[in-house]
């Protein structure tokens, strides 16, 4: 398959050079196809086309040279500053560093104006079209290619950011996971342990009481060992599972009817329905319904103080029910900057015992509510954790009942910014240097071309109307006939005027901005005004 598609990648890109080398060579190929013909003019077509060829072939791997190949060209043939744009683009898109292709264009600046100015005898007007055809050919192509690339180093950046982000709630959302396991397998400890605890102690009373047959009192004696054992290796594996230093979250609290009692002992308005009594439950089932209840009270009297709060426990057939709704709060919740790990944590607890949670705004408020089994078999629920996919405190924020701090926004909560967004409030390195060098190029971009024609107009300018421009009052007091030693105030300097300029006429400007063309004509015949004209 990679065959393939590096053979599918190299047929569209000799597709693409062929397209690019018809388009290119059509301005070059038809002045020299229409007559009159020549031998010069067909030797220069056959090299313009095989010099063409060979800079679009190198403009995939090496788009520099290939512009340099065709700056050559437009020496030789100025048809090939139609393909001066293309190249230019290309050397911006494709070319990671700027210092070598500013170099280039420099260097064709400087060697052009040596060139056409002292060696050709450009007039200055010439001149200056030319340097501005390089900047707004040559110049700004390169770049808008250059802006493009940065635009698609940013889009990188940005997907780059938010994997990496994905990456880390993921793995924040697993070590929660694994915390709460722990969690629950201390819990069990503190219960399980009691009980062995007491088992260990009526085998020993057994052990030594008086009646029992001696092959009964060694019986006994190796199972009040073996649970003596168990015990301890039921502490080393929870010590061996806890990943903090905290104190082991011990439940003093029985059941939900206890949980509700201490809420409105503390000031809450609580209604408690159903069934609340959790004795008959699995020990998972029962730690799992205690936590909903805790942690939704919790968070209802943290981020929605003086609410009404709904505890409703359901038993049937299948299993459990129990919810927990708050009201809307009469204040919007203060904003949050935690992750949402009590949600989270709670969602796990829920899933190891055989349960689903559903957790989010509802009418205003907030609802947690969790289905559990609450059969016989629901003891033996506790699955593999499954991968983590993404936090699931993004999918069930927690609103008027806003969480327990941690790292990333719960209901109720303004949401964290997406690390792609423009409107992030704190960006990474990587992206937001990607964000101000896309800004930066636009800016170049668009603004120095502009910069530097203006820069060179107003260098240009001063120098090509000094003592050229002719005053219009000066222009309409002269009259034909007259000797030209008479006319008063006439520039020393004339500018250029167009290549069919007639015999003995000179060309003066108004001043006009930034190229200064001609604006009269005067044409003199013995020293003496025969014709003045005011050019449009």
């Amino acid at each position: 398959m990679r065959i393939l598609g590096r053979r599918i990648d190299g047929g569209r890109r000799r597709s693409g050079d062929v397209l690019l080398g018809v388009l290119l060579a059509a301005p070059i190929t038809y002045p020299r196809l229409t007559p009159p013909y020549s031998g010069r003019s067909a030797l220069l077509l056959v090299g313009g086309l095989l010099l063409l060829g060979v800079a679009v072939v190198l403009a995939w791997r090496r788009p520099l040279p290939a512009l340099v190949l065709v700056v050559l060209g437009s020496a030789v043939d100025g048809n090939f500053v139609f393909a001066l744009p293309v190249f230019s683009y290309l050397v911006g898109r494709r070319e990671a560093r700027a210092a070598p292709a500013a170099v280039v264009f420099a260097v064709v600046a400087v060697g052009g104006t040596l060139l056409n100015v002292g060696l050709l005898g450009t007039r200055p007007r010439t001149w200056f079209l030319l340097v501005t055809v390089l900047i707004f050919a040559g110049v700004f192509p390169w770049l808008v290619g250059r802006y493009l690339r940065q635009q698609h180093a940013l889009l990188l950046a940005g997907w780059e950011q938010a994997e990496s982000a994905r990456r880390e709630q993921r793995g924040a959302a697993e070590r929660v996971r694994l915390r709460e396991r722990a969690r629950i397998a201390r819990d069990m400890h503190d219960s399980l342990g009691h009980d062995l605890s007491l088992i260990a102690l009526r085998a020993g009373a057994l052990e030594l009481a008086g009646d029992l047959d001696p092959r009964h009192r060694a019986a006994v004696g190796e199972l009040r060992a073996s649970v003596t054992a168990a015990t301890a290796r039921l502490g080393e594996i929870v010590r061996v599972l806890r990943t903090d230093a905290g104190p082991s979250p011990l439940d003093p609290v029985d059941d939900v009817a206890a949980l509700v009692a201490g809420a409105r002992a503390a000031g809450m308005v609580v209604a408690l329905r159903g069934d609340p009594a959790d004795a008959d439950l699995p020990a998972l089932t029962g730690l799992a319904v205690r936590g909903v209840v805790r942690e939704a009270l919790t968070n209802a009297a943290r981020y929605a103080p003086g609410t009404p709060v709904t505890v409703s426990v359901r038993r049937d057939a299948g299993g459990v029910e129990v919810s927990v709704r708050n009201a809307p709060p009469p204040v919007p919740p203060p904003v949050s900057v935690s992750a949402g790990t009590g949600l989270l944590a709670l969602r796990e607890r829920v899933r190891l015992a055989g349960g689903t949670l559903d957790a989010g705004p509802r009418d205003g408020g907030f609802a947690v509510a969790a289905r559990l089994p609450g059969g016989p078999g629901a003891a033996g629920a506790v699955t593999a954790p499954e991968p983590a996919t993404a936090p699931e405190a993004a999918s069930a924020p927690e609103a008027g009942t806003a969480p327990e701090p941690a790292t990333a926004p719960e209901a109720g909560t303004a949401p964290e910014p997406d690390p792609v967004s423009p409107g992030g409030a704190v960006l990474p390195g990587r992206l937001g240097d990607a964000r101000r060098r896309v800004r930066r190029s636009l800016l170049v971009a668009v603004g120095a071309p502009i910069a530097l024609v203006g820069l060179l107009a107003l260098v240009y300018h001063p120098f090509v109307t000094a003592d050229a421009v002719l005053d219009p009052g000066t222009y309409e007091r002269m009259r034909p006939g007259q000797l030209r030693s008479e006319l008063a105030g006439l520039p020393r300097r004339q500018v250029e005027g167009p290549a069919d300029a007639p015999t003995g006429c000179e060309y003066y400007t108004d001043g006009n901005f930034p190229l200064a063309q001609p604006a009269y004509r005067l044409c003199f015949a013995q020293g003496r005004l025969v014709e003045k004209e005011r050019m449009p």
